[in-house]
């Protein structure tokens, strides 16, 4: 009966069974969460675009396959691409050469260096690997670059706790080109290179003598479909920034770059193809005042990287 009475009670109070509700609200919300785990921050999203990341590639690196081996012909060409640091496994010498300055250079850089088999060949055999080329008794052999895919060059970033900074090529054929982007990615902090596996330049001797020993470094990822390539970066919370002769944007004023983002970059003549272009988030234009038509895509590249290294600086 006290029970009743004190349930029919008008009496203002803690009712029976509150829980210590009064308590716990006493006890406020508690201490801040980390940056990671605040909606919005830039932590908790490049914490969130790794974690997709992590999901994303149940693979190792190497995914993007090798490429072929190649060969480099003639004296001064082998010697420059010793003192370049090219990779080279074998390096092949004609019986009875004559000893110059360059074979004497380029078996000491070859021995310097080490690992690079030296074997001696009579000249038929070099005519034949080289299919008649005017070898000048000497030939390097340059094994198959092993591509990264374009999903590890994000993974990395994350990894280091930064945001990606990647360069991507449409249609870029010339190795010298490849090799200039890699040098400026590498300079201004980026993450690597994307090209496509067809119809594109790839890591050839040539394209490692220009990048001058970055592409030791800096890796390279080889895409199947670049467009498939790019929405799998955008689905992964990356920006993808297009560089065009019309763009809409001015290079400087594109706050974009101080995130997470893709640079793409067409060739000199054609520019970006019409899918590639449709699946920039922006396209960008670099303003020249002198009037030239176009830069070739290492100049580009390099000004578009500057311009992003500084927004992050």
């Amino acid at each position: 009966m006290a029970a009743n009475n004190r349930r029919m009670s008008g009496k203002k109070g803690a009712q029976i069974g509150s829980g210590g509700q009064r308590r716990r609200g006493l006890e406020g919300k508690g201490p801040t969460p980390p940056a990671e785990m605040r909606k919005g921050h830039k932590k908790n999203r490049i914490a969130t675009a790794k974690t997709k990341q992590a999901q994303r590639r149940p693979v190792p690196r190497g995914r993007g396959g090798k490429g072929t081996s190649e060969l480099v012909v003639g004296r001064n060409p082998v010697v420059e691409a010793l003192r370049e640091g090219v990779p080279a496994s074998t390096l092949y010498v004609q019986q009875f050469i004559d000893n110059d300055e360059r074979v004497r250079e380029a078996l000491q850089l070859a021995a310097e260096r080490g690992g690079i088999n030296l074997m001696e060949a009579p000249r038929p055999e070099l005519d034949r690997m080289t299919n008649g080329l005017n070898h000048q008794g000497l030939v390097l052999q340059v094994p198959p670059y092993e591509y990264a895919h374009p999903e590890d060059l994000a993974a990395a970033a994350y990894d280091d706790g930064e945001d990606p900074l990647i360069v991507a090529l449409d249609g870029v054929t010339d190795p010298r080109n490849l090799g200039a982007v890699v040098r400026s990615v590498s300079a201004f902090g980026g993450h690597g290179v994307v090209v496509p596996e067809r119809r594109a330049a790839g890591m050839t001797a040539g394209a490692w003598k220009t990048s001058a020993g970055t592409a030791a470094r800096t890796p390279v990822a080889r895409a199947t479909n670049l467009t498939r390539a790019l929405e799998a970066y955008k689905k992964a919370g990356i920006v993808v920034v297009g560089l065009a002769a019309d763009g809409e944007h001015r290079v400087g004023d594109l706050e974009a770059l101080s995130g997470p983002v893709v640079i793409v970059v067409g060739s000199e003549g054609k520019g970006l193809s019409r899918l590639v272009g449709e699946t920039c988030d922006y396209l960008v234009r670099i303003p020249m005042p002198g009037g030239a038509e176009s830069l070739n895509a290492g100049v580009a590249a390099g000004i578009v990287l500057y311009e992003a290294s500084r927004q992050r600086g």
